[in-house]
């Protein structure tokens, strides 16, 4: 049977069946820049850098509460005079709810995408550039530019100026990879809005490398393997899940799959069945930040620091994905909205892929006592998407298990950003090809998770391994126990991972207990990597300050969704979660929310060149106590394919 593409496809807002979390239409957006037009918000010079959906407040979910209208939330930039304003629009009735002028000095809108062009344009028709390029025997069309996000440093004369700066690279031709060949030495730095050059590092010539990144020439691949046999995915049956609209029902899981353009997936209203009555988990899940910051200090790289989502949006940059090369298998997709930066509708196709894939083994026993075998094949629900933000791709991956543990992985790939290797026994670079260096960096990401383990009633406790002296009640020296420890504030819950006493966070319901009497928990379980390596007090540690804990925990508030705060480019560092958590609020037996920061420390390899394979992090949510049981014991064993039954045998199956 061929690979199978199913089309989800959801009813148009404002019917009876339409979900208050889905995505803004086409036709919805359209609403809203009309609106904004006919307002005169959105006149000649005036982009939309954000145009999403401005979700109902938790309240309005309950069950029995009225329908919500529809809204939009619009971020728009004057081009002109670089005056940001956040509009929140009531789609349904076609009111502005509100329109605020960002204050000078809070942080810069994301940048648009026509930024990416326009910054080639103004550094070719600058003076001083055309000179450092000509210094290098170079012409303007030869070069090709990173349009790269500024962050905050103390270079004379930016305060308060809309800054890009850019790295150059040598383009041969038009389909050649240009990360092979850096211009090192100079970096320029532009004013958008005043679409000029104000300032270029330019430390004369260098012998820069000219290394073949054309990872798919036969100069490089050699001859392509032709002994990868064929390997296909079947479902004859189709898949075992269903989508109704954007709701997702699978093995007794249920939820909501929503985007948004700054974020990318978000889910909501997670829960799983057990026993014949539904239990929720998480109100909302999403990756609500991620941040690459590098640690190079010479001058042309010392700033690069990128917020991926809060600068370049994450949604906003997803691929259309491929069947039999994205996805494998019986594949669903969804192909979600996002707004161009004049707010108009455009589609992405086949961005969000939804599938199933084996897992391996469940559980498997053999019983010499009982004369008896058993096994389970492990099943998961993906959800995913990809995204590419420059010169790197990151793939966002939910799996949901037939365990009840679900879990979150980050794939990056893509090419690493590169420079000229400034000699042996550099400490801040690795050289990957003769000549070319790429700077160690980091990518950490943060998910927000709104916790409702079984209602809204939750705690955070700590969890320890504790060793136990030799001694008396320990007479052997083997005893090991466990600490667990309540974080009983906001203050109190800024933490660390560590793996040497194997941490772990147990979110429990303070009001429900399981059948042994204990708490009903999800327990999160970080991988326990490097947080931020920036030094304290650096500008990068202010604005990524969610990257300096592994995690933070608030109590909800309809407000705090950014761990970095609204306004990311730009800004220097407030608000965000140092300022969420101010107020230092009770978490103890509150709708709290998890933000749990977790990434890749990047030290490149050889093997990274000229494209890098993908590397994975992320973290698991798995029941501890949720259940009375082992809430899997229900899965039906298999029946073994492409195998013949032993001779004998009355039954074939596992």
């Amino acid at each position: 049977m061929e690979q199978q593409i199913r089309i989800g496809t959801r009813p148009a807002a404002g019917t009876s069946t339409a979900h208050p979390l889905d995505p803004l239409t086409a036709d919805e957006m359209t609403v809203a820049r009309d609106h904004l037009v006919a307002e005169g918000r959105l006149g000649d010079t005036v982009r939309v850098a954000y145009l999403s959906l401005k979700e109902p407040d938790k309240a309005s979910l309950r069950d029995g509460a009225p329908t919500p209208a529809r809204r939009a939330r619009a971020v728009l930039l004057d081009t002109a005079t670089g005056e940001t304003t956040d509009a929140v629009i009531d789609v349904t009735n076609g009111v502005t709810l509100s329109a605020t002028t960002v204050e000078a000095g809070v942080g810069q809108a994301p940048v648009l995408l026509e930024e990416f062009d326009a910054i080639e344009s103004i550094l070719a028709a600058d003076d001083g550039w055309r000179t450092a390029l000509s210094a290098r025997g170079l012409e303007p069309h030869q070069v090709r530019v990173a349009p790269l996000s500024a962050g905050i440093f103390d270079y004379e004369g930016e305060e308060g100026r809309r800054i890009l700066r850019g790295l150059a690279f040598v383009q041969h031709e038009p389909g050649d990879y240009a990360w092979g060949h850096p211009i090192d030495q100079l970096v320029a730095f532009v004013d958008m809005i005043e679409r000029r050059v104000v300032r270029i590092i330019d430390d004369g010539p260098s012998e820069d490398p000219l290394t073949n990144g054309n990872f798919e020439s036969p100069e490089l691949t050699g001859p392509v393997r032709t002994d990868l046999k064929p390997l296909h995915i079947t479902q004859p049956e189709g898949p075992s899940f269903s989508l109704d609209g954007n709701v997702l029902r699978w093995q007794k899981w249920d939820l909501h799959v929503g985007f948004d353009a700054r974020e990318g997936l978000v889910l909501s209203r997670i829960g799983i069945e057990d026993g014949g009555r539904r239990r929720s988990i998480i109100d909302r899940a999403s990756i609500a930040e991620m941040v690459v910051p590098y640690g190079d200090p010479a001058p042309y790289r010392s700033w690069q620091n990128y917020f991926d989502t809060g600068e370049y949006l994450v949604g906003r940059d997803a691929n259309s994905l491929e069947l039999g090369c994205d996805c494998l298998g019986e594949i669903t997709y969804l192909s979600p909205v996002v707004a161009d930066d004049f707010g108009n509708p455009r589609e992405i196709p086949q961005a969000i892929c939804i599938h199933e894939e084996d897992f391996g083994l469940l559980w498997k026993h053999t019983d010499e006592w009982a004369n008896h075998r058993s096994t389970r094949r492990q099943r998961r629900l993906v959800v995913s998407f990809f995204t590419t933000v420059g010169n790197y791709d990151y793939g966002f991956y939910w799996y949901f298990y037939l365990d009840g543990t679900i879990q979150f992985e980050a794939k990056a790939t893509g090419i690493v950003f590169t420079a000229r290797y400034p000699g042996e026994g550099y400490p801040y670079a690795s050289q990957i090809a003769p000549g070319l260096a790429a700077p160690y960096h980091q990518h950490i990401f943060c998910a927000r998770l709104d916790m409702a383990v079984d209602g809204d009633r939750n705690a955070v406790h700590e969890l320890d391994l504790k060793r136990m002296p030799q001694g008396e009640g320990n007479p052997h020296g083997n005893a090991f126990s466990r600490s667990r420890h309540v974080l009983a504030t906001e203050a109190e819950a800024r933490r660390k991972a560590d793996g040497s006493v194997g941490r772990v966070w147990d979110v429990v319901n303070t009001e429900k207990t399981n059948r042994v009497g204990e708490p009903v928990a999800y327990t999160l379980i970080p991988e326990a990597l490097p947080t931020l390596a920036a030094a304290d007090g650096s500008s990068i540690s202010k604005r990524a300050a969610f990257a300096t804990e592994h995690l933070w925990v608030t109590q909800f508030a309809e407000d705090e969704r950014f761990p970095a705060g609204d306004y990311v480019n730009q800004s220097v560092g407030t608000p965000g979660l140092p300022e969420y958590i101010r107020a230092d609020r009770s978490i103890d037996g509150e709708n709290v929310v998890l933000w749990h920061s977790f990434g890749l420390t990047h030290f490149p390899r050889v093997e990274d060149w000229p494209i890098m394979p993908v590397d994975y992090t992320g973290f698991t949510l798995k029941p501890n106590g949720f259940f009375d049981q082992n809430p899997a014991l229900d899965v039906p064993p298999s029946t073994p394919a492409h195998a013949e039954c032993p001779t004998g045998s009355s039954s074939c199956h596992c």
